[in-house]
């Protein structure tokens, strides 16, 4: 993989607090789910990733909706390589996913923060294989 840019924004985003969070708060699981949309050609050399990300809490105290897409920008044949991988129902490149997940995540413990949930645990790094798994977000660095 040459370099490829991934800008990751956020346009919509729902969150919910079902638990009155003055009582003591029952043992609670968190699933994260981040789904990629479509992965749609906007250039030669750039795509549009849309996505969807779900956090659903059991028992049933909150839930959390972000939406947005992923502007990837890369040279012509990577970003065919990422659109043919994409037509073969291979999972998007680990770049993509680990940018969208990096900022979604960090805005979901905020969000969860302002509305006093349980905040999502971290996404585990997937490493690519033959890769360090050395994937530090950029910017903001939340890691414990």
């Amino acid at each position: 993989m040459g370099m490829i840019k991934v800008n990751v924004s956020v346009s919509s985003l729902s969150a919910e607090r079902f638990w009155d969070n003055r009582k003591l708060a029952p043992n609670i699981q968190i699933a994260t789910n981040i789904n990629v949309v479509s992965i749609d050609k906007k250039a030669e050399d750039s795509l549009e990733v849309p996505f969807v990300l779900t956090i659903n809490y059991n028992p049933s105290v909150a839930q959390m909706n972000l939406k947005g897409s992923a502007y990837v920008q890369g040279d012509k044949g990577e970003i065919e390589k990422i659109l043919k991988d994409y037509e073969q129902k291979k999972p998007p490149a680990q770049i993509i996913l680990q940018s969208i997940s990096n900022v979604v995540f960090t805005e979901s413990i905020l969000i969860s923060r302002v509305i006093g949930i349980p905040p999502p645990i971290p996404l585990p790094l997937i490493p690519e294989p033959g890769t360090q798994a050395e994937m530090k977000p950029a910017g903001r660095d939340y890691s414990r």
